[in-house]
């Protein structure tokens, strides 16, 4: 792994495997359009930020995310090495659940809390989906500078989880409380009624 890897444009370079990411309104609405409800925007209102958020939110969402995907332009993969196929195995179920969670949000009527299919595991699949997307870019192609600003950008989608969830608990009230009650933040079982209650 290096710090600064030689930069080429080509085709076998990282955004191959992040090319889903810039791209997912396109990929929303023809999901949506075949097997959701057809108001899958509808749906992704945007929590009201601060101006400290405002501006993590521009400097994560915007140009972290897609500085990243234009080095990543740049940035060739490398190919045939355990750098490569450590890093493919990472984004291969990273586009998996990025995918299912975008058809769960689709099928979920509008004005309901995102709480089926992966949502029952994770309240945020599209964020843990997106993380595992870049660390695998990164280590595919064997550079530092990917990951570390992959580790940047995952770090402010954290912080910025909270705004959405402060959001959510305001739109849904107790409904999303009991949710975030029973479901991880991130991933894993989500807890019983009666876990909770002891």
């Amino acid at each position: 792994m290096s710090l600064v890897p030689e930069l080429e444009i080509g085709l076998w370079n990282a955004w191959i495997l992040k090319l889903l990411l810039p791209l997912h309104p396109l990929i929303m609405i023809i999901i949506d359009k075949f097997v959701g409800t057809g108001d899958i925007f509808k749906k992704m209102e945007a929590p009201v930020y601060n101006k400290t958020e405002s501006i993590m939110n521009i400097f994560g969402s915007f140009i972290l995310f897609f500085g990243l995907f234009i080095y990543s332009i740049f940035l060739p993969l490398q190919l045939g090495t355990a750098w490569f196929y450590a890093g493919f195995v990472l984004c291969v179920p990273g586009v998996v659940i990025w995918l299912i969670a975008i058809v769960n949000i689709a099928d979920i009527p509008l004005g309901e809390p995102w709480n089926k299919g992966l949502y029952r595991y994770s309240r945020h699949p599209m964020y843990l989906a997106s993380f595992l997307v870049l660390i695998g870019a990164g280590i595919a192609s064997a550079s530092w500078i990917f990951l570390l600003f992959s580790i940047v950008y995952i770090i402010l989608s954290v912080v910025l989880v909270i705004v959405e969830e402060r959001f959510c608990l305001e739109k849904f009230g107790t409904d999303y409380l009991e949710y975030m009650n029973r479901t991880p933040r991130w991933i894993g079982m989500p807890r019983s009624d009666a876990s909770r209650q002891t």
